[in-house]
């Protein structure tokens, strides 16, 4: 997609800024389009004479904004500005390095809206192909078609007034040559506007090249430093690595002598053995407890609930248990006050049977006092 862009659009102007998009759903956070920062080029259209904004990632257009005369870049601060693109129906957002080219981003877009705007105007009124480097760089190109029109007025000057070899000639010397200065002036004002036709011609060649070359080399720049990253990257990386095959070394080494010392005894080799085997039964026993512990990590939750819920009914248990020491206690005292009465009354039915033993004795005696008395 972007060859076939640069094959049939000339480039105008080219930064390098961080890419952002409006967030759709929330229209108020943004969202990085780019990783790091990419180019942003402004492209003339010459086949539907429009401009755009583009800019692209690896393979993939982050930017494709046509430009209208009702867009607005607006810098929310001193390094970031935003647009609103209503045919793509979001907001784009770019954060440059420095103030300076935000400016200079800023003056073009300005400018390359008004291009657009007149571009307009012409399809409206009288359609015809417009250059895109002759609106923008129309100061250049002025100052140049002003030193080429100085050029050739200095040129047909000396044109005008050719040196006469025959002062007093005959006349029709006198006239050939004037027609043939005629001729001559003819010719070289014909050759001075081809010249210069061909040089406003080779004039935006050469500077939609200079801005081709540009972003070439803007790319070939971003991607260098990437590779000296990636660069950077893997040395660390290689340098990890090599001090982890050292350790390795070192601990293989270590084994190997462990090894070479067990080895002068014949048993040496099988504890070794004994103790490996020990040691991976551990592992493997460290091992299941990490799983199982693992697998009751996620039970975590439901046991502390488990645990509140037991430690709130302990505390209703223990006001209830509270309760019922009141309780048993007011009992106890009551049995103990029943008790003591119980005792008090034994005590006055003792008393009583005491009494009544004592009057049935003295009624048996009675009686058979009584008894004797009617015998005789």
């Amino acid at each position: 997609m972007y060859p076939l862009h640069r094959e049939r659009e000339q480039p105008i102007f080219s930064a390098r800024a961080h890419v952002f998009q409006i967030d759709p759903t929330t229209k108020r956070n943004w969202i990085p389009a780019s990783k790091h920062s990419v180019t942003v080029s402004f492209f003339y259209d010459a086949t539907r004479n429009v401009y755009r904004i583009i800019s692209v990632g690896g393979t993939k257009a982050i930017i494709n904004s046509t430009i209208t005369p009702n867009m607005t870049f607006t810098k929310t601060s001193q390094k970031f500005g935003q647009w609103a693109d209503s045919r793509a129906n979001t907001v784009y957002g770019l954060g440059f390095s420095s103030e300076q080219q935000l400016q200079q981003f800023s003056e073009r877009f300005k400018e390359v809206k008004e291009a657009a705007r007149l571009a307009r105007e012409k399809s409206q009124d009288k359609p015809e192909l417009s250059n895109p480097a002759l609106s923008i760089a129309a100061p250049q190109m002025s100052q140049l078609l002003c030193r080429a029109s100085q050029l050739s007025q200095d040129m047909l000057e000396d044109l005008q007034s050719p040196p006469v070899l025959c002062i007093n000639g005959p006349g029709e010397e006198k006239l050939y040559r004037s027609q043939s200065a005629d001729i001559e002036l003819s010719s070289e004002k014909e050759r001075i506007k081809k010249m210069l036709s061909e040089g406003s011609i080779c004039e935006l060649s050469w500077e939609a090249e200079l801005f081709t070359l540009q972003d070439s080399n803007s790319k070939l720049v971003a991607a260098l430093h990437e590779a000296n990253a990636n660069v950077e990257q893997w040395k660390k990386q290689l340098s990890a690595y090599q001090e982890e095959t050292e350790r390795l070394r070192e601990q293989v080494a270590e084994l190997e002598a462990q090894a070479a010392r067990h080895a002068a005894c014949d048993i040496g080799k099988d504890e070794l053995n004994q103790s490996l085997e020990e040691l991976e039964a551990v592992l493997k026993a460290k091992d299941e407890e990490i799983h199982h512990l693992q697998s009751k990590k996620c039970d975590y939750n439901e046991v502390e609930q488990e645990r509140e819920e037991a430690v709130q009914r302990l505390q209703e248990v223990e006001s209830r248990n509270a309760e019922l020491e009141r309780r048993v206690h007011a009992l106890e005292q009551t049995l103990s006050n029943s008790l003591d009465e119980r005792s008090r009354a034994e005590n006055e039915v003792q008393r009583i049977i005491d009494i009544l033993d004592v009057k049935i004795f003295d009624l048996t005696d009675l009686r058979q006092s009584l008894a004797t008395l009617v015998q005789k």
